[in-house]
């Protein structure tokens, strides 16, 4: 799940994983929403974690931070709660939405049947009331106990890839020298993104030159942009990018580093490729690393890329210089 990350002292707006770049401080906020198994009793709550690292990437450990958490309906609040808590040893604080402290509105009358709801997060890291950190992300989903407890029918569940009606083609297929992890259509047209059937590396710098690209690197979308402009710097030699391009897998040369959005579809897809690959019978296919950094090809400021953990899903950026995995992906 992916959250709009506002940068309140720049007037920026940022998008992946749950990363906020203030101005002085540099402070990086790395939030793991994740919705954990929800008993049958009132009150019926969400489980939600954060990490919360500086500029450096640096954990702030053993610290007591404040958070506001606000759940909204367009853009209407329906419901406001505080937490006082503090991180551990890994930088993580644990909290349950729903378990707060009440500032407006009741979360157990929330309905979430009608819509849409959004929910926002303000951070204060030094425990008071002086929210720097903010962000709004759109709930892509809502825990089954909480839209049952609504009193509605549930929405019919998806059908399988297989039931995708008007293409070819299906996610988890092997198919033009990788594995299918993504389809949509333009102009009537069926495009998709496919995945290299194997890590290209286990330990490459994003670029041998550390400076930094700009505008030309930051496409959170289309890896093929930032992989030209990784490999066109001055003094380029080596980078993640190249070894993509280098590439050649089922007769195809038009592999890239995937931007971070690519890249974050390969991780949610990672639990079914890894079964497809692990059971084809093929000795030169390998599965994604588990506890594994993945560059991506977006650049970010002050030298750093964006790279994501594969154990704990989220994004956040790293020094270009330094090492981690690479898969590639190309598109028809």
């Amino acid at each position: 799940m992916y959250i709009w990350l506002l940068n309140s002292m720049k007037k920026t707006v940022k998008i992946f994983k749950f990363n906020i770049n203030i101005a002085s401080a540099m402070l990086f906020a790395v939030l793991l929403f994740l919705f954990s198994n929800i008993l049958a009793q009132a009150p019926q709550k969400m489980s939600y974690q954060v990490v919360v690292r500086d500029g450096d990437d640096t954990l702030i450990k053993n610290a007591i931070i404040a958070i506001q958490v606000s759940i909204l309906k367009d853009s209407n609040s329906v419901y406001t709660e505080t937490h006082s808590v503090m991180t551990n040893n890994n930088g993580l604080a644990s909290l349950e939405i729903g378990g707060g402290v009440p500032v407006f509105g009741n979360f157990a009358t929330i309905d979430w049947s009608l819509g849409t709801y959004f929910i926002k997060t303000e951070i204060d890291i030094d425990g008071g009331t002086n929210y720097t950190i903010s962000g709004t992300s759109q709930l892509l989903s809502v825990p089954y106990a909480l839209y049952a407890a609504s009193g509605n029918v549930g929405p019919q569940g998806p059908e399988g890839p297989m039931g995708m009606c008007g293409y070819e083609h299906y996610i988890g297929e092997k198919f033009g020298g990788g594995i299918v992890i993504s389809l949509w259509k333009e102009a009537g047209v069926e495009k998709g993104l496919i995945a290299s059937l194997e890590d290209l590396s286990t330990s490459q710098a994003w670029s041998n030159v550390t400076d930094t690209i700009g505008a030309a690197a930051r496409n959170s979308m289309d890896g093929r942009i930032n992989t030209a402009a990784i490999i066109a710097q001055a003094g380029h030699t080596s980078s993640a990018a190249s070894l993509c391009v280098s590439y050649n897998a089922g007769g195809f040369t038009d592999w890239y580093l995937p931007a971070a959005w690519e890249l974050n579809k390969l991780y949610n897809l990672a639990f079914e490729i890894n079964n497809i690959l692990e059971n084809d019978g093929d000795a030169s296919t390998t599965g994604l690393q588990f506890n594994a950094y993945y560059w991506s090809s977006t650049e970010n400021y002050f030298y750093n890329a964006w790279y994501q953990y594969f154990f704990a899903g989220y994004q956040t950026l790293g020094s270009e210089f330094n090492s981690y995995r690479v898969r590639a992906v190309r598109r028809f």
